[in-house]
């Protein structure tokens, strides 16, 4: 299986302002043509983690995904986020999944922030997402899903697990502990992209974007500022490591109802 190339992109947002966020970051996306195979952006990636879904919501096919549809095609690379859509009558806080050849998927937030009240506002999903890449597979989940270890339970159905956030600096120590965590129990490549910066709510980011290997070591840390890095990841490394350690045909089996 091929090596794949990540890139993390730790941004700050512009309040509920689309058109000033998708302008930032085609600026910073431009440069790195034909040097990624995934580009991962983070949580609500155009309006910052808002409450306001009816008023910011989009179509799926509104100007966001063409958006992404256009610089995946012209990056040839995967790119990934969430942000505000609403259908039939509901909204929610989806994650894009988008190809260099304009196809898509996508993934709801299954576990809504409540300390925020985001369950009054959106609708949870209930599937998880599986992807491929290059013979890779990957989860991608979003921010509060981290909290919750039964979702990103890997029964080995993937190679890379994903979380896009907007996680405050009040709770950061959770964060970079619980992708760790993620990571060693998975026995995963885990990724987590955050934002920087602060919001129309006075909620402070640190970012601390992450690269944890299957080991649960750092590979990449990032805190308080803008940055994109690109990482190569190796699957056969992971692989002879899970072959060593078979911790994962030890764990209990059942399923979600």
């Amino acid at each position: 299986m091929e090596p794949l190339r990540v890139t993390l992109v730790q941004t700050e947002l512009a309040w509920e302002d689309p058109a000033a966020n998708l302008q930032r970051l085609e600026r910073k996306l431009h440069p790195i043509s034909g040097t990624t195979d995934l580009i991962i952006l983070p949580e609500m990636f155009t309006t910052g983690f808002t409450m306001r879904a009816e008023a910011m919501a989009e179509d799926m096919d509104g100007p966001t995904l063409r958006w992404m549809q256009a610089m995946a095609s012209q990056l040839d690379a995967v790119i990934t986020g969430s942000v505000v859509i609403c259908e039939r009558g509901a909204c929610f806080n989806r994650l894009l999944w988008v190809r260099p050849d304009k196809t898509y998927a996508y993934y709801d937030k299954r576990h809504l922030f409540s300390l925020a009240g985001e369950q009054h506002h959106y609708t949870a999903g209930n599937q998880r997402l599986l992807v491929g890449l290059k013979g890779w597979t990957i989860c991608p989940l979003i921010c509060y899903d981290l909290r919750f270890p039964v979702w990103s339970r890997n029964t080995q159905d993937y190679d890379l697990l994903i979380y896009v956030a907007n996680w405050p600096k009040a709770r950061r120590h959770a964060w970079q502990s619980l992708l760790v965590a993620r990571a060693i129990e998975n026995q995963s490549y885990t990724i987590g992209v955050n934002r920087v910066g602060e919001d129309a709510n006075g909620n402070e980011y640190t970012g601390d974007s992450m690269v944890v290997n299957f080991a649960g070591e750092v590979l990449y840390h990032i805190a308080y500022g803008e940055q994109s890095e690109t990482l190569t990841l190796a699957h056969a490394i992971q692989e002879s490591f899970r072959a060593k350690f078979p911790f994962l045909d030890d764990a209990d089996d059942f399923s979600l109802k």
